[in-house]
């Protein structure tokens, strides 16, 4: 029983955000890690399917058991190899398991595929998660990325340098690299497992996918600023802006879930964070004009999302649930929108952050471009110009990020800047007209998340304005191989160049590809 139980708390825990999959279950310390990761895994891929399953069925209405736990009951039942546990839970299944094994043989048929992996949806019968890149965030809290670049060659690592293009984030065995853009990730093999190593451990390095790092890093809030974080929990992205600001300044972080503050506040103990002050509320319920914000010149945003970008917690509807998933779709938009107006009431807000795990353009553009019609006062500033994969037109300032073009997981990025006076009329010909195609129809602001709403054009006006983030020019040097990366601007424009290094004296292919300029 304690493997379903331990699964289904993690699948909770996932859905609400407070950790990745990997994170959870190796904190649990089950005895059987791999089983409960594939387990958790597997039945995030089939969710929906199995999920049309229970309900078809009515088996929640008739065992008594939550969702998460039918799903992989269900899932080890009629899907995987059989239960091989569950006690009371076990013959409490067993007893539906004729009818369970006739829903999912309807399924089949209908769809007319003979196998249980054809009724996953293309994208979903590709194993990517094993081959993204494992990203590594050095938490410059702790350490320096010299000393995490040394310390890992001493434990046999083979350092490759500054990553040039992404083909050189395609990594094998125990081979690393710097990434091309962020100047604190180092980039590994897919596989390569650090939650029994010292650094995670000692809170030296964080493990954090790329995308997820891109929030904090873009929002760049300078040392000894007032910096909130909206919906804050676990806390990654908490940790990386102390960082950017180096513990100097007031970190206010906002979460509305007892216990996803109380893990985050162990997460930031062990990462060295010393500057936030963490309340357990909701973000929009705070009073932007409370005179401990009066200095808040930036907003961190990434609220609740259907989470369609993650790797092992895609929401791939089945044709039964398409008007449920559009419905909830609506919600989440207009919940986001809301807490978007609430963040632009702060008076003194310069730059705000809104950012999504979700790949679904109603959480995204939509919600930008809604924003945008109704507050001439905030606009998009074009970021990273030389990443990959941007937002859906006209909103190409705004950044994607996918598994495929930029070897993360999914996710959305825009960055809102408060426009100066002089260039309101310039905004009004640059932005709206485009912006007005993006969201003819669109959710209206509102808390709860599970109801349909209203049109999104009947809220509140509030507006943003994105901005492409500084960085400060920093040397890196290891092992005789020297990197720099030198702030660059043309205007509101933005962008990161390798400087000069050392020819590379490891003559291996994988060296060979990774690009160095001299000066």
């Amino acid at each position: 029983m304690a493997l379903y139980a331990k699964a289904a708390e993690i699948l909770e825990k996932v859905e609400r955000k407070q950790a990745t999959v990997k994170t959870l279950v190796y904190d649990s310390k089950f005895q059987n890690i791999k089983q409960l990761f594939a387990l958790v895994c597997e039945t995030q891929k089939f969710s929906s399917i199995l999920q049309e399953i229970i309900e078809s069925t009515k088996l929640l209405k008739q065992t008594k058991i939550k969702m998460n736990l039918a799903k992989v009951l269900v899932y080890d039942l009629v899907i995987g190899k059989g239960l091989k546990c569950g006690g009371a839970w076990k013959a409490l299944m067993m007893k539906h398991r004729s009818r369970l094994q006739a829903a999912l043989a309807r399924m089949k048929i209908k769809q007319k595929v003979s196998r249980n992996q054809d009724l996953l949806s293309s994208s979903l019968q590709q194993p990517e998660g094993d081959q993204l890149p494992r990203y590594v965030r050095v938490n410059t809290l702790k350490t320096t990325v010299e000393d995490a670049i040394d310390y890992f060659k001493r434990e046999g690592f083979s350092y490759l340098g500054q990553a040039y293009r992404l083909d050189d984030l395609n990594l094998k065995g125990k081979s690393f690299v710097g990434d091309l853009h962020l100047s604190d990730l180092l980039v590994f093999s897919p596989k390569t497992d650090f939650h029994d190593h010292n650094l995670y451990k000692a809170g030296h390095i964080i493990l954090q996918d790329k995308a997820s790092c891109l929030p904090a890093y873009l929002l760049n809030p300078p040392t000894g600023s007032h910096v909130l974080d909206a919906c804050a929990a676990p806390g990654n992205k908490t940790s990386h802006l102390a960082a950017i600001m180096k513990n100097k300044g007031r970190l206010f972080a906002f979460d509305l879930d007892a216990k996803r503050l109380s893990t985050m506040s162990t997460l930031l103990l062990r990462a060295g964070v010393t500057c936030q002050q963490l309340a357990n509320q909701d973000f929009l319920k705070v009073d932007p004009d409370g005179p401990q914000y009066k200095d808040v010149e930036y907003i961190l945003l990434d609220p609740s999302c259907s989470g369609s970008g993650m790797v092992c917690l895609r929401d791939e509807a089945s044709p039964s649930q398409n008007e449920q998933h559009k419905r909830r779709l609506q919600a989440l938009a207009a919940f986001q929108l809301h807490c978007l107006n609430h963040a632009l009431r702060f008076p003194r807000l310069q730059r705000v952050v809104y950012s999504t795990c979700s790949i679904h353009t109603e959480e995204n553009e939509q919600v930008v471009a809604a924003c945008l019609l109704q507050n001439p006062g905030f606009r998009l500033v074009p970021l990273l110009l030389q990443w990959p994969e941007r937002g859906l037109a006209p909103l190409t300032k705004c950044l994607r990020a996918s598994t495929t073009k930029t070897l993360t997981h999914g996710f959305f990025v825009a960055l809102l800047e408060r426009h100066t006076a002089e260039r309101l009329e310039e905004q009004a010909s640059e932005t709206l007209n485009p912006v007005a195609e993006m969201s003819p129809s669109s959710p209206s602001a509102s808390k709860d998340i599970h109801e349909v709403q209203e049109p999104i054009s009947t809220t509140k006006d509030i507006d943003m304005a994105e901005e492409a983030k500084p960085t400060e020019e920093n040397t890196e040097t290891s092992g005789g191989v020297k990197k720099k990366r030198k702030k660059k601007k043309d205007g509101d424009k933005e962008a990161l160049e390798p400087k000069a290094t050392e020819e590379q004296t490891n003559t291996s292919g994988r060296a060979k590809r990774i690009k160095a300029k001299v000066e």
